[in-house]
């Protein structure tokens, strides 16, 4: 949990570096308001009654409900964050992070404004939260749902077929091809010479083809990509970012640009244990289907998968000492029927605001205080004796060091020990 805090502090930060508010939203859904949102894995909501017999669906993520929630309150424009569990009827592995009930981070930017500047800042926001939990070199794949659409029809996918060959594709970075394509002809029922035809282009990425020229879908959305690649180097982030025409994400409500961030440096095999660890992408028209006029808001956003975040982050602190709790001082005593004097102390401590405890021992030894301070990572230690008492005075010490030093205003010594080790530290 200790690991967890500081991750949620560094996402918390930087949504907030960015100009977001929070919202929350309930656990749980009318089961209609989430079905026939998220494709194939729609199997994977889990699915409720209440006493009444109506029907409740528990959210799967928090993308639908932040939807119905600009419909239902007629909000035109926001910049929100909301970190909240979902719940997915999957295959629990937790090596790899994945859980029935899991946290996400996202991000959202609702609201009518020209074109790609808010999906830019979305993919700044990836790059700045991977970068600053030090995860090692990572990477962001880029692609547009207009451009596979565009392609799935020079390909002559039938269009009711759009969606569930996305969801196949969208399989190519755990599945070779061959995988990939089998399960496109023989249980989707696509032509072989159509999955030919997606192979060349998403395999070998020929995006200067005169067939393609001719999809306006395809062209609206290269058109953008090239947009936002000039927003992306302004925010200084081209290193991270790659055009993958692979890249499709299986959820239904996309409609324009699509990304997902993968540890490991472009080109790596995508053969990480943890997958992806955020995604996320544009859903212009997920609103209007929450609002009686179908009134459209423009939105895009990205989810950070923290659950596989915390896994890494967990097999790394298995070889150092994380400390749990964050006292400053131990407030121990030197000799025997000292208690009183530490808790009055202490209630000085706290009263200052200074994070600070003493042990729930009359008479504790003074050795097995200083060892409890060791063993939790407590930087300072205020000892109180006999001759201190006589001479209204503390004995304030740094554990690490085993600096001492004596002065009668406790509180303001505390904080000028606690600058002082910070300062060492930096």
């Amino acid at each position: 949990m200790a690991i967890r805090e500081k991750v949620f502090n560094t996402i918390v930060s930087c949504f907030k570096r960015h100009g977001a508010e929070t919202i929350d939203t309930p656990v749980f859904e009318l089961k209609e308001t989430l079905t026939g949102k998220y494709g194939e894995d729609s199997k994977l909501i889990y699915d409720l009654k209440d006493q009444g017999g109506e029907l409740l669906s528990l959210r799967y993520d928090l993308t639908v409900p932040f939807a119905r929630f600009l419909a239902m309150n007629k909000i035109s424009n926001i910049k929100r964050y909301h970190i909240a569990k979902v719940y997915r009827r999957d295959n629990p592995a937790m090596t790899r992070g994945r859980y029935r009930e899991f946290y996400q981070c996202d991000f959202d930017i609702a609201g009518h404004y020209d074109p790609m500047i808010p999906d830019a800042e979305c993919l700044r926001i990836v790059s700045e939260i991977l970068g600053e939990l030090d995860l090692g070199d990572f990477h962001i794949k880029v692609n547009d749902r207009r451009i596979l659409d565009g392609m799935f029809a020079v390909c002559g996918v039938p269009d009711d077929k759009f969606r569930t060959i996305c969801s196949t594709v969208d399989k190519l970075d755990k599945m070779c091809w061959e995988d990939v394509k089998n399960e496109m002809v023989k249980e989707k029922g696509l032509s072989e010479e159509a999955a030919d035809m997606i192979g060349q282009y998403v395999t070998v990425r020929l995006l200067e083809d005169p067939k393609m020229s001719q999809s306006k879908q395809a062209c609206a959305g290269l058109s953008d990509m090239k947009q936002l690649f000039s927003y992306l180097e302004l925010f200084q982030v081209t290193d991270k970012v790659v055009f993958d025409l692979s890249l499709a994400r299986g959820l239904d409500y996309y409609t324009g640009v699509i990304y997902e961030a993968m540890l490991g440096p472009a080109g790596a095999e995508e053969s990480l244990s943890v997958g992806s660890v955020a995604g996320g992408g544009r859903y212009d028209g997920l609103v209007g289907m929450f609002d009686p006029k179908g009134r459209a808001v423009p939105c895009v956003g990205v989810s950070i998968g923290v659950e596989r975040i915390f896994s890494i982050l967990e097999q790394k602190a298995e070889a150092e000492k994380v400390r749990t709790t964050e006292v400053q001082v131990l407030v121990a005593s030197a000799q025997k029927n000292l208690l009183e004097e530490r808790l009055r102390l202490v209630t000085e401590l706290w009263n200052a605001g200074i994070k600070a405890e003493s042990m729930f021992k009359k008479n504790p030894k003074l050795l097995s205080q200083l060892q409890h301070c060791e063993e939790s990572g407590i930087p300072l230690v205020a000892i109180l004796g006999e001759q201190e008492l006589k001479n209204g005075m503390v004995k304030l010490r740094t554990v690490a060091t085993r600096e001492e030093v004596r002065d009668s205003c406790v509180c303001v010594c505390v904080c000028n020990s606690l600058i002082a080790i910070k300062s060492r530290q930096c």
